[in-house]
């Protein structure tokens, strides 16, 4: 979040605590192990009052390269009498962090939701990056409101996400594809895309 992160009052924070590590052990359910050995794992948290009035959020690392990992959120941020699209997308490489975001300068150059894809295309003065997430049949979870966790959230996690990551020079760093990827996609969707124009 950056110097957001130090804003009071913000409606919603968010942290990345580990965008890739290996996963070890077991899990039983109802009797039945479910082996996690060599999984891959990734731990985030969100704090504050309430889910953005309307947001995207993806994540995935499960790229054909092990330690590859995505998270990209863009959501409708309050800020005084306004709002603006703020937005924050982290991809892992080969060891190298690559930040795009709101504070770091970023822009968004192009956001198109349908009701099975989100193309989005992210630059800044040095890369260029475009996410095409393919959606899935998503399960409803419970999120916060400013009164208690009430507004249904559909997430899947059997999307996939396409990124093509290109310096400015247009050399190719990276083509993936994501697949077992988180996907939210949820709330006041049209204004959020009036808010990029």
């Amino acid at each position: 979040m950056g110097p957001y992160a130090f804003v009071p009052g913000m409606e919603c924070n968010h942290g990345v605590l580990s965008f890739d590590h290996r996963l070890d052990g077991h899990l039983t359910i109802d009797g039945a192990a479910i082996d996690l050995d060599d999984g891959r794992g990734y731990l985030e948290k969100d704090w504050g009052a309430a889910f953005p009035a309307g947001y995207v959020w993806m994540q995935s690392n499960h790229f054909a390269s092990v330690g590859t990992s995505l998270v990209a959120s863009i959501a409708i941020v309050p800020w005084r009498r306004s709002a603006f699209p703020g937005f924050l997308v982290g991809l892992r490489h080969d060891g190298e962090l690559h930040r795009f975001a709101s504070y770091t300068g970023a822009r968004t150059t192009a956001l198109r939701l349908t009701d099975d894809r989100v193309d989005w295309t992210v630059t800044d003065r040095h890369r260029r990056l475009e996410i095409r997430a393919h959606r899935a049949v998503a399960g409803l979870l419970l999120g916060p409101t400013r009164e208690r966790m009430e507004s249904r959230v559909g997430e899947t996690m059997l999307a996939e996400i396409e990124v093509r990551l290109e310096d400015r020079r247009t050399r190719t760093v990276l083509v993936g594809t994501g697949r077992n990827a988180g996907l939210e996609v949820h709330g006041d969707l049209d204004r959020l895309l009036a808010l990029q124009r």
